[in-house]
């Protein structure tokens, strides 16, 4: 019996072309990690503040957040007697600008 040793190398490149080939193996995207934060969703969290009155936080969160008047009460009240609430969830193109107008308006937010 004659030994090959190149036969086992010729049929391993085979194998391996193959699979790159038929797309088994993977390759990795050259995507920025700043773009897959931008796709994960946040929270935007509401904190309580000795500052605001509990109706102009309700009306804040109705204009901004668009949140109906029974929502809007009921995250005011659990921020004020939990000191925060979840008050939306999104990417973070979505909160941006509920985050600024809230921020303009002096309540105190944080995304998460």
């Amino acid at each position: 019996m004659h030994y090959k040793p190149y036969a086992f190398y010729s049929k391993f490149v085979t194998v391996l072309t193959e699979k790159i080939v038929m797309g088994n193996i993977e390759k990795k995207s050259p995507v920025s990690d700043v773009s897959q934060k931008e796709d994960e969703l946040h929270s935007l969290i509401l904190y309580n503040d000795d500052v605001n009155s509990f109706d102009f936080v309700v009306e804040t969160l109705i204009e901004v957040c668009e949140h109906d008047p029974m929502q809007a009460e009921n995250c005011a009240w659990i921020a004020h007697y939990k000191g925060k609430c979840v008050v939306k969830n999104g990417t973070v193109n979505e909160l941006k600008p509920c985050y600024k107008e809230m921020t303009n308006r002096m309540l105190t937010v944080e995304m998460k």
